[in-house]
């Protein structure tokens, strides 16, 4: 395989990233305004709905920038991105069921600070495990 060839996956697969943990914060943002937050009025709801799907969308686009480097990282160290549906996936369901999590047992959020390191740490370790060498090219 080409390294044109693995930098097109890897782009597209930090794409699918960003899509995958956006599509996930947003389902979050919307259980979280309907079901877990106080709302007075038809404001306060279009409030609390809009800051949580603009955090959301924020934190998927440095997903899909983390995995876009590691992936770059691993194509320059010869190896090529497989089951890349499958990772994007991955990423979004963790995203998910982490701030689900925090959601409903409060003591289980760590803070900004901590909460984006395992972001960080769970997608480029997502994306490693989805990595394997590439064949010797003659």
């Amino acid at each position: 395989m080409e390294s044109s060839d693995r930098s097109r996956i890897v782009i597209y697969y930090a794409i699918w990233a960003t899509i995958c943990a956006a599509v996930a914060g947003l389902a979050i943002a919307l259980i979280h305004t309907w079901f877990f937050s106080y709302h007075p009025g038809r404001s306060a709801v279009i409030e609390t709905l809009f800051s949580g799907s603009a955090i959301a969308v924020a934190i998927a686009a440095g997903q899909g920038a983390v995995a876009l480097v590691t992936g770059r990282v691993l194509a320059q160290l010869g190896r090529t991105l497989n089951y890349t549906l499958l990772l994007g996936l991955l990423i979004g369901l963790f995203d998910f069921v982490m701030d689900f999590l925090q959601m409903t047992v409060p003591v289980t959020e760590f803070g900004w600070i901590p909460d984006l390191i395992i972001i960080v740490v769970v997608t480029v370790a997502i994306t490693v495990a989805g990595s394997r060498r590439s064949p010797a090219v003659v």
